[in-house]
């Protein structure tokens, strides 16, 4: 399958740059899958497309400040760092810029020597290994000396680093914000749990793949970066529930589907796991987990657009961009949402 099939026409003036005063305020777009009918609506609403019994699920991964500004020790040359993923003890993946100056064995400080980093291996694209040291607590140092990792579309400075954080964020390890969750207020959550709906939580961890594109022409040929995800012995036995009483699982976000479709493809149903998913959805995917789906307007021939052209069709998703496009919809992480239900 061609990765222009998923190529689409955005106006640069349509990428969101902050984040909209209340969180809530965003616009949604509702994609019925099977017609392709759509319909206008504001975030609020998503209420009314709710059933007592469904369930809905969110990423309740938190954003480290995982950009790092340090030099190099011997030059004093600035370097610029990002952390994607804790591989033992105090080594971690990451992408460095620029990379042609990190070879292994260069040493880096960061806040005057608090923190420093010896590089032990070079991977593509510039990647590197990066093995810390320091005194006292890791993510308090870099609490202290770290910047939010937005996107490299957004160009505007983040005044309040919470706006990148969902309300129910609670297990550090993304390098990026799980964005659908970012639309969620605690009041609008308990109003979605008044009406009956369930609220289920899982686990996933943002890392490398979200910062790579699609390199191949063909996207069968992609190869997906694995990401950590954890789904606890409660959820499990919610959503087993929820699918034996005929309610709907609804996830929010790409990172929700991809764990819940990990799961269910590798055992037949939801059970309490950890473990590592590189799973990669494209049109011809038979979903086995979600009925429903919130998330946010994607990068065209991004991986993301393909999970969501699997769900709802192709023809069906880039004609509901093109609208989204014609309505002045905005996109990306601090944009607008869409339903597909």
């Amino acid at each position: 399958m061609d990765i222009s099939l998923f190529d689409f026409e955005l106006p640069e003036e349509l990428i969101a740059q902050t984040p909209l005063e209340k969180r809530e305020s965003s616009r949604l777009m509702v994609l019925h899958r099977q017609s392709g009918e759509i319909e206008h609506k504001h975030f609020a609403d998503v209420l009314s497309y709710l059933n007592p019994g469904d369930c809905l699920v969110l990423n309740e991964t938190k954003v480290m400040p995982a950009r790092l500004y340090g030099v190099k020790e011997d030059t004093g040359a600035h370097i610029e760092v990002l952390l994607l993923k804790q591989e033992e003890n105090d080594c971690w993946e990451t992408l460095v810029k620029p990379a042609k100056r990190v070879k292994e064995g260069t040493v880096l400080s960061f806040g005057e020597g608090r923190l420093k980093a010896i590089c032990t291996g070079i991977g593509e694209q510039g990647g590197r290994l990066l093995q810390f040291s320091y005194e006292g607590i890791f993510y308090e140092i870099l609490d202290e000396l770290g910047e939010m990792p937005l996107p490299p579309y957004i160009k505007e400075r983040l005044e309040d680093r919470d706006r990148y954080q969902t309300v129910f964020a609670r297990e550090v390890g993304s390098a990026a914000a799980p964005t659908a969750g970012l639309h969620f207020t605690e009041e609008l959550l308990q109003l979605i749990r008044d009406r009956g709906v369930h609220i289920a939580f899982i686990t996933l961890h943002v890392g490398l793949g979200t910062f790579r594109p699609v390199a191949a022409s063909a996207i069968e040929e992609h190869e997906m970066h694995s990401e950590y995800y954890h789904m606890s012995k409660e959820t499990a036995a919610l959503l087993n529930r929820v699918k034996q009483d005929g309610g709907r699982i609804i996830t929010v976000g790409t990172t929700s589907t991809r764990t819940l479709e990990t799961i269910a493809s590798q055992f037949g149903e939801f059970r309490a796991v950890s473990g590592w998913t590189d799973i990669f959805i494209y049109p011809g995917y038979q979903f086995k987990a979600i009925d429903g789906l919130i998330t946010n307007f994607h990068l065209p021939k991004s991986t993301l657009i393909m999970l969501v052209s699997a769900l709802a069709g192709r023809e069906h998703v880039i004609h509901a961009y093109e609208e989204a496009v014609k309505e002045k919809y905005r996109f990306f992480s601090f944009g607008d949402a869409m339903l597909l239900i």
